[in-house]
């Protein structure tokens, strides 16, 4: 497996599909989130329109982007024109076709996980707020010192849950390419590993190399959120020593 250069293509695809996509997804749920917690009028419509994205097809939805991020017709070379700009060919650059593929799952999952943040911000105590807006803290103050500590093991869930969904990302890129293959393009620019599994055992019947690939899929995801926990454990341990001194 490791002798195979298809192998070492999925899998900086994999990673860098997973970073494009998982970063700016969790980064806008925050942003929702904290904007939902607040008093706002019609904030059952929001929530309810949030998870929409998550409750429609996956096909239906990529076949939409596929239209949206369309070469000659595209609403988003259309725009690019309008601005003056060149048009990018968002299926056949390896770049521009991995951001279509992210925008697809960060589309799809941002509503889902700012109502979890805000399931999660709804459990911290309102006296905290009201004793930072007491000693003056702005709004955003009061996010990055009151929000962000509250939320820390809802964070670290959260990013588990999406890096092991970025490591098994499927649908999309399978979605995305015009012919429906496992191959990730016409030059395997965004072939995961899921679908190197895929087109491994069931295209190409070899079912030795397809297991490998699914051994080492989760190999990767085993080690991804073991680092992901030992680094906030290794916060929380600052957090408790900087309180300490504090109180001495």
């Amino acid at each position: 497996l490791f002798t195979n250069e298809f192998f070492w293509n999925a899998f900086r695809n994999t990673i860098t599909i997973g970073i494009i996509s998982t970063v700016p997804q969790l980064c806008l749920a925050l942003g929702i989130a904290h904007l939902l917690n607040y008093r706002l009028r019609g904030k059952t419509f929001f929530r309810v329109a949030m998870l929409m994205p998550y409750a429609t097809s996956l096909a239906a939805a990529t076949v939409i982007f596929i239209e949206l991020f369309g070469y000659d017709y595209g609403f988003v070379n259309w725009f690019l024109h309008l601005l003056h700009l060149p048009r990018i060919d968002w299926q056949n650059s390896k770049w521009a076709a991995q951001i279509a593929v992210s925008v697809i799952v960060t589309w799809r999952w941002t509503g889902y996980n700012a109502l979890i943040y805000l399931a999660g911000m709804q459990t911290i105590d309102t006296a905290l707020y009201e004793a930072a807006a007491i000693d003056g803290a702005s709004r955003w103050r009061q996010f990055l010192h009151v929000t962000l500590p509250g939320l820390r093991p809802t964070i670290l869930f959260t990013i588990v849950v999406s890096t092991i969904g970025a490591a098994q990302l499927f649908g999309e890129p399978f979605l995305y390419d015009p012919s429906h293959s496992p191959n990730g393009g016409t030059a395997n620019q965004y072939q995961t590993l899921s679908l190197l599994m895929y087109q491994q055992g069931w295209t190409y019947d070899h079912l030795g190399l397809a297991s490998a690939t699914a051994w080492t899929m989760f190999v990767f995801i085993l080690l991804a959120v073991s680092l992901n926990t030992a680094l906030v454990r290794r916060r929380d341990r600052r957090g408790l020593r900087k309180t300490a001194g504090a109180t001495r």
